[in-house]
């Protein structure tokens, strides 16, 4: 794989490094959700069918294979082109108060592009509780105060239809 030092400036905003490594094509969450998920249904699968060492097996199993397919669903958003897409159009929306600056809604559309594909299944009312937790705590675990939930959920709810629109072309 290239190194970092081998991607041109325009590259290495589009290559999602990854934090530790600074290697193009990360995606944590993603495949920490799926690892997650996929060893959890594998253990209860393997200690059905083969005891407590049949757990074992699948949630070792089920990990991996679960943290690939998690990396794979996780590359089909691309969040630095979804992010300049919301920074040029941001302050076209009705809630976007012009006294704010794009850097103020940010994590409120991230955590509403990345739900939605997370939970394509639900609609936005059904899933918003979810979405306002994850946005609260995304906030806290940055040291950022963020948008109160009032504001924010109109950026979180615009991201979220967005997606669903561009998914469904």
């Amino acid at each position: 794989m290239n190194s970092n030092k081998e991607i041109n400036e325009i590259d290495r905003n589009d290559a999602n490094l990854d934090p530790i490594s600074n290697e193009p094509g990360a995606h944590p969450v993603g495949t920490g959700v799926g690892a997650a998920s996929a060893g959890a249904v594998a253990t209860l699968i393997g200690a059905t069918v083969g005891g407590p060492v049949g757990g074992v097996v699948g949630a070792v199993i089920g990990s991996v294979i679960g943290g690939l397919a998690g990396k794979g669903a996780a590359e089909s958003i691309n969040p630095t082109f979804i992010d300049t897409d919301w920074r040029e159009i941001h302050i076209t929306r009705s809630y976007a108060d012009p006294n704010l600056q794009y850097d103020d809604y940010q994590s409120a559309y991230r955590i509403g592009y990345e739900g939605f594909d997370r939970a394509v299944s639900q609609s936005f009312n059904d899933a918003e509780p979810q979405l306002k937790r994850e946005y609260e705590s995304y906030c806290t675990n940055h040291g950022r105060a963020g948008l109160p939930w009032g504001k924010a959920k109109h950026a979180v709810q615009d991201a979220w239809e967005k997606a669903s629109i561009d998914s469904n072309p």
